[in-house]
């Protein structure tokens, strides 16, 4: 019997090679996009020469509306992106383009060659200060540029599906964590940051007074939920994918271990993210399955993958973050 053909695009990043592992695990014949700026080769090396995965590398933006690479394609994926809040205060021109108008090329793409089904990876970034616990439907409110554009991309894949009856679903994804979570020279996501600093025994650099919390999901946890998404009945839905169970970033601290520096708390972020999972629980029957502790000894487990990655101190984090306070400040 012939396997089914996915698309992954950004398949070689953090979240989307544990997506083409899943995949190929099931028996689908996987085609990987990705430009390796965000994502690494390595990340996928071993899976390269499988007969079932093809590699192309190139941007979103650059595959031409008659490329050979959609033939014949069930489902596609899309991962593909850049991500980041200082950056995108910084360059918000790049994040539209990619994150929006690339959005819109591959989900014509699709369309044109009818395509089962879409997935689109969305940021809960665009709930912005949200209540909480935050269901779909809550108010959309983005704060920076990445986050609007991550919104107006899936807004683009909603209409598509409205328009042209492409079978669409939107992941919203709160605060994903796991191996290979990118270590680029980008000061970002907490795991990348505490690890190095964890590395080197400098102190883990704490945001305010820590009690902020954050609804980390493993990041097997996330790509089931893709997997999930393109094969239910439901279309032109968004799943809340985290686990309902909001941890401390000195939680964190305290399981990673250490002295810890406090540094200010910066305007813009909430006090916590917490994901209403209660759609996802029962339209997906997806659950997540690993727990925050196992997740974060697993990170410790492989923490020699952060022997490249940048160390952080006061000093730098003050300075890369000078443009989140300026525009992210009161006004």
């Amino acid at each position: 019997m012939k396997p089914q053909t996915a698309i992954v695009t950004g398949g070689a990043g953090f979240i989307g090679s544990h997506l083409v592992e899943l995949l190929l695990a099931q028996g689908f014949k996987v085609k990987v996009i990705d430009n390796l700026v965000g994502g690494r080769l390595s990340n996928i090396e071993s899976l390269v020469n499988n007969s079932l995965i093809e590699f192309l590398n190139q941007d979103i933006l650059d595959i031409p509306l008659d490329s050979m690479f959609f033939r014949e394609v069930d489902f596609v994926f899309h991962l593909a992106g850049i991500a980041d809040i200082v950056p995108s205060i910084e360059d918000p021109i790049d994040y539209m383009a990619v994150n929006v108008l690339g959005t819109v090329r591959m989900l014509e793409l699709s369309r044109r060659n009818n395509v089962k089904r879409f997935v689109y990876a969305a940021s809960s970034s665009c709930y912005g200060l949200a209540d909480t616990p935050t269901s779909e439907t809550n108010l959309i409110n983005p704060r920076y540029p990445y986050a609007l554009s991550k919104f107006q991309g899936e807004q683009a894949a909603f209409h598509w599906n409205q328009v042209y009856s492409l079978p669409v679903n939107s992941i919203c994804i709160f605060n994903a964590y796991g191996p290979r979570v990118r270590t680029n020279g980008v000061y970002g996501a907490v795991f990348g940051v505490f690890l190095k600093q964890k590395l080197s025994g400098a102190p883990l650099t704490i945001v305010g007074d820590g009690s902020q919390k954050r609804d980390f999901v493993f990041v097997t946890d996330v790509a089931s939920t893709f997997l999930k998404a393109a094969q239910c009945e439901a279309v032109g839905e968004r799943f809340n994918i985290g686990t309902g169970n909001p941890q401390s970033i000195l939680r964190l601290s305290e399981l990673i271990g250490g002295p810890v520096v406090f540094i200010p708390k910066r305007p813009g972020e909430p006090d916590i993210t917490h994901a209403n999972i209660s759609k996802s629980v029962t339209t997906l029957g997806w659950t997540p399955s690993v727990s925050f502790e196992y997740g974060v000894q697993l990170m410790l487990d492989n923490i020699s993958t952060w022997n490249d990655a940048p160390l952080w101190s006061p000093e730098l984090i003050s300075k890369s973050t000078e443009s989140w306070f300026k525009y992210l400040g009161p006004k």
